[in-house]
């Protein structure tokens, strides 16, 4: 049986609608989710928006969400970290790509995908847990594992960055409408993963 304070008893009670329980798992994770969006959106111009707004708003899309029962494998501590990484890094590089658009300044654009290749230490910021690190750089890595090919796995990462279906089309030697087709499988498996 959970006890009162943990984050399976919270869970349990906000799955319930006891709106208590989103206020307790606020005061644990708000600031952890802050570092989280920090280090995604390092070296990036921040104009409108900041780590703390990525923060609020993924917690906000966790709640609005679970609130209507769509989160039924969310049991555990574990769970609920897991998904609100996975939200706070998407709210990121949506947040990076709105910046990062021509009439923002066309902003170097630090996407999902270098969170899972080598030298994931230098672009963390040093004041998080390093378990964190960890964990962002394992689900980065179980998501591409999802894809099981190296060709979607390419296309994710140059959607991610931010090129057109016609750029990636001629990267691969082959026609938009197969490149739109490799994001339609895409998606299919991430919708399956990751949380909207």
């Amino acid at each position: 049986m959970a006890s009162e304070g943990s984050i399976t008893h919270c869970i349990q009670l906000l799955k319930a609608g006891e709106r208590t329980a989103a206020q307790q798992l606020w005061e644990r994770y708000f600031q952890r989710l802050v570092g989280l969006a920090r280090a995604h959106l390092r070296g990036t111009p921040r104009r409108a928006a900041d780590e703390e707004d990525v923060a609020l708003s993924a917690f906000e899309s966790f709640y609005r969400r679970a609130e209507r029962g769509q989160f039924p494998q969310l049991n555990d501590r574990d769970d609920l970290w897991q998904l609100l990484v996975v939200v706070t890094v998407r709210k990121a590089i949506d947040l990076v790509r709105r910046e990062g658009r021509p009439k923002r300044g066309s902003g170097r654009v630090l996407v999902l995908s270098d969170l899972a290749e080598p030298g994931l230490e230098e672009i963390l910021d040093p004041e998080l847990n390093p378990e964190l690190a960890v964990q962002m750089a394992e689900e980065c890595r179980r998501l591409y594992g999802r894809l099981g090919d190296d060709t979607l796995r390419a296309v994710a990462r140059w959607k991610m960055e931010g090129h057109t279906n016609a750029e990636i089309a001629a990267k691969l030697g082959c026609v938009p409408q197969t490149v739109e087709r490799k994001l339609r499988t895409i998606r299919r498996l991430w919708a399956k993963e990751i949380p909207d």
